[in-house]
């Protein structure tokens, strides 16, 4: 299995990118490929823009990647409760050639955040447009804290109850069709 899993953030340092990683290796025997939303950096989207130089190569590739994964885990940066402008950007790019971004994937979405909402706001947003962003939810995580239950040095959640939470949504993200209709 090939899981996309990806912080939707441009911070260098950026906790949503740790914890989709370390959600992602919770996932036994997959192949992990992640994305740098600095690397699908682009033109503020406008319709003008498109009309003048069409859809950058770079939303393409960000489809492609989406496309070759089997599944997505996608941690959401909250930014005055709504999504971060580098995902909001790439994304709004990137539906102009295929509204449904997500591709059908099987998604987990998570959020993040240093204090006690955990980014909540943004994941609920998220989560009520999955299915028309072509998105098949697992499920949706927020993640109170982050500094508090992360430990840095070892890349690792030191929160049991946590822990338990995105395991049992790597679970849901790594059931094949055949085992779904046993």
């Amino acid at each position: 299995m090939k899981i996309l899993a990806f912080g939707a953030s441009n911070s260098k340092n950026s906790i949503n990118q740790k914890l989709a990683l370390y959600t992602a290796s919770l996932v036994n025997g997959a192949e992990i490929e992640t994305l740098d939303l600095n690397d699908y950096e682009l033109p503020i989207y406008s319709q003008e823009r498109q009309d003048e130089g069409g859809i950058p190569a770079l939303a393409h590739q960000f489809l492609t990647k989406i496309a070759e994964a089997d599944a997505l885990i996608i941690s959401f940066a909250e930014h005055n409760g709504s999504f971060s402008v580098a995902y909001k950007n790439i994304y709004d790019w990137a539906s102009r050639e295929n509204m449904k971004v997500f591709q059908e994937k099987k998604t987990l979405f998570l959020s993040t955040s240093p204090g006690p909402n955990g980014g909540a706001t943004v994941l609920e947003a998220a989560s009520k447009g999955a299915s028309f962003q072509g998105a098949n939810l697992v499920d949706s995580i927020s993640v109170g804290n982050f500094f508090d239950i992360y430990d840095d040095a070892a890349g690792t959640i030191t929160d049991d109850e946590v822990n338990t939470k995105l395991k049992e949504a790597v679970v849901k993200l790594a059931v094949t069709p055949a085992a779904e209709a046993a």
